[in-house]
């Protein structure tokens, strides 16, 4: 259990590629890479990202 087989993957791969199409996927890598870098980048700094919207967010002088 939790391990895939040759057959899995190769079944994963082929749904993949009759729902993006061949052109997609280079776009669909790409776009994979980059959301991997960015949490990575986001979880060595270990900052707090501030969600609030705008509008919401409170004044400075109404503390």
């Amino acid at each position: 259990m939790g391990s895939l087989g040759a057959w899995e993957i190769g079944l994963i791969a082929l749904v993949v590629v009759i729902l993006f199409g061949t052109k997609k996927l280079p776009e669909l890598g790409a776009g994979l890479g980059k959301a991997i870098s960015n949490f990575k980048k986001s979880y060595r700094e270990g900052g707090e990202i501030d969600v609030t919207p705008q509008d919401q967010k409170p004044k400075d002088d109404q503390k």
